[in-house]
């Protein structure tokens, strides 16, 4: 195995680490980079708390929730009852969301370069932060896109006014019943196209675009000087970002592996020797690049 001073940045001292990350990002022949829902909590999005508790009081008074996530995933017994929950989400972390500073810095700083981004976010924040779409591929789906409740067909349906509508419209956390959406093809009600454990989701024409798009850029940077950077990843689906990222780092001793997280997540003692933990607060380090 080449020596990590292959990476000029691995030179610098540890409690650097914004200077270790804007060496590391100028340096690289190829960087990709994946990101989980601390990114987004760092900027101040968070599905808990004030801003939770501030949008869906009635939500976590009738069923005792204690996040979005948790909400977001409750199995309602009605449709009506979902999407009452659902189109207040899909408008606040989908659409009107702010753009995060974090995520606008490091659109700024990676323009020019050979990059690509994975993320395991639903949200708005790419595009809000002025993102080529055609550079993220939302493995996970989108909170503003609709899908078969039954899978029945590989589509997927953006319809902001009906969103509107159903928040608008909606009384006693139940939306009229005329304006739950349907399937065109099976008739069946639609819902969120976000992938779940159980049922997984509707990957459309553009999801394989942008899957095969990754796997390309992959391909062709494999054995290349190139940075694989995680950012704000949890532990709920490593296999998606974290696992593919440390394996490919072993595979090509000219990689380096960067971990963005203030949670001691394992890194495998065989590319220790090539990768770095960043602990302090990822929003501070990526606003100082």
């Amino acid at each position: 195995m080449e020596e990590p001073s292959l990476w000029r940045a691995m030179q610098l001292s540890a409690d650097k680490e914004s200077d270790f990350l804007r060496t590391a990002l100028e340096e690289a022949e190829a960087i990709v980079v994946g990101i989980g829902a601390g990114m987004s909590a760092a900027d101040g999005f968070t599905y808990i708390g004030p801003r939770f508790e501030k949008a869906f009081p009635d939500f976590i008074k009738k069923y005792h929730l204690l996040d979005m996530l948790q909400a977001f995933l409750y199995d309602y017994s009605t449709w009506e009852e979902y999407w009452a929950f659902a189109s207040r989400f899909a408008i606040m972390n989908g659409i009107e969301q702010e753009a995060g500073k974090s995520y606008q810095h490091l659109n700024q700083f990676l323009q020019g370069k050979n990059y690509y981004v994975i993320t395991t976010n639903a949200d708005n924040s790419f595009p809000k932060a002025g993102f080529s779409e055609d550079k993220v591929h939302y493995y996970q789906g989108k909170y503003v896109l609709m899908q078969c409740s039954k899978h029945c067909h590989p589509k997927t349906y953006r319809k902001d006014d009906l969103l509107y509508q159903m928040r608008d419209q909606q009384k006693d956390m139940k939306i009229p019943s005329e304006l739950v959406p349907c399937c065109p093809v099976c008739s069946e009600p639609l819902e969120v196209n976000k992938r779940t454990a159980e049922n997984g989701m509707v990957e459309d024409a553009d999801w394989h675009r942008h899957q095969a798009d990754y796997e390309a850029f992959i391909q062709a940077n494999k054995g290349k000087k190139i940075l694989y950077l995680e950012i704000g990843v949890g532990n709920t689906t490593p296999q998606f970002i974290r696992e593919p990222f440390q394996e490919w780092t072993a595979e090509n001793p000219k990689a380096l592996y960067v971990m963005m997280n203030q949670k001691p997540y394992h890194i495998p003692k065989d590319i220790r020797s090539q990768s770095r933990r960043l602990k302090e607060n990822l929003a501070d380090v990526i606003q100082a690049l």
